[in-house]
């Protein structure tokens, strides 16, 4: 079924002067219009489209990629704003997201970000965006584990950290004492679920944990140690601060990072701090 604001691949049924008409598996089709076609385009291939309402209320298909899809959370810029509401800059050419009165909290200004959910309007079956997102996130059954990879969006700050959306489903938590690099509202990042407890809070850190983290985090600071030229001030008794600042991790982390680049000989600790060895350069 042809549905909007999703990805879908569909099949050219055939063409027109305004463009290819692609078709689900149902008949049912939609238009392509002509800017998004190729003359080595033909009838029976398959296009991989996002589909969604045009200005005349008709589904029409196009080869960009939105910045949101339908389920999805994220932070859109608004381009405008009318009596009724204000359009974000979705990422479609010509085509402007709505975000409704009644979906938003406290006003928008032109020119700012706002952290949106995109749902599908039951009554009208169109894209439509919402700041409100109590009404589809929430942590009754939790669909993530304990040190799993996860998609997460910062969706507002606290005193005791940020509030995440989490694989745009959940609610988690990064608490201030598990940053250690810069974090604003509205940006979309890679997390790991440090755990989930009895009453369904998913706490979220920024860095992995066990082995795989310090494999990972070793690397990067063998990128980091590349890009200043092979030498850093830096060493097991560098405060956290300065360790923060300088490469992003906390200072545990940083220790075990160093201490395995130490035993596979990559770097080596000098007075002024560590350095990498001859003969472990550029890739």
């Amino acid at each position: 079924m042809i549905k909007a604001g999703r990805i879908q691949t569909l099949t050219v049924s055939r063409t027109s002067d305004y463009g290819l008409y692609l078709a689900d598996e149902e008949h049912n089709e939609v238009l392509l219009p002509n800017r998004y076609t190729s003359l080595a385009d033909k009838t029976g291939d398959a296009k991989e489209v996002f589909v969604y309402h045009d200005s005349e209320d008709r589904l029409v298909a196009t080869t960009e990629r939105p910045l949101l899809q339908v389920g999805e959370v994220g932070a859109l810029r608004v381009v405008d704003k009318t009596q009724h509401g204000a359009f974000l800059d979705w990422g479609l050419h010509g085509k402007d997201l709505f975000l409704p009165n009644r979906n938003q909290q406290g006003g928008v200004v032109v020119g700012h970000r706002y952290v949106v959910y995109l749902y599908e309007d039951n009554v009208t079956g169109r894209c439509v965006a919402t700041m409100k997102l109590r009404g589809f996130i929430d942590n009754e059954v939790i669909t993530v584990r304990p040190h799993q990879q996860v998609r997460i969006v910062v969706a507002s700050q606290s005193e005791i950290g940020y509030r995440v959306v989490v694989e745009n489903r959940h609610w988690g938590m990064i608490y201030n004492n598990q940053l250690f690099r810069p974090v604003a509202v509205g940006d979309a990042l890679t997390g790991y679920v440090r755990r989930i407890t009895e009453d369904n809070r998913i706490d979220i850190s920024l860095q992995q944990t066990g082995f795989a983290q310090v494999k990972d985090s070793a690397q990067e600071l063998l990128r980091i140690l590349r890009e200043h030229g092979g030498r850093l001030p830096l060493n097991d008794d560098s405060s956290p601060e300065e360790i923060a600042r300088t490469v992003q991790m906390s200072k545990k982390v940083f220790k075990r990072s160093l201490g395995m680049l130490l035993r596979s000989g990559e770097v080596t600790l000098t007075e002024g701090g560590i350095e990498t060895n001859a003969g472990h350069g550029e890739d």
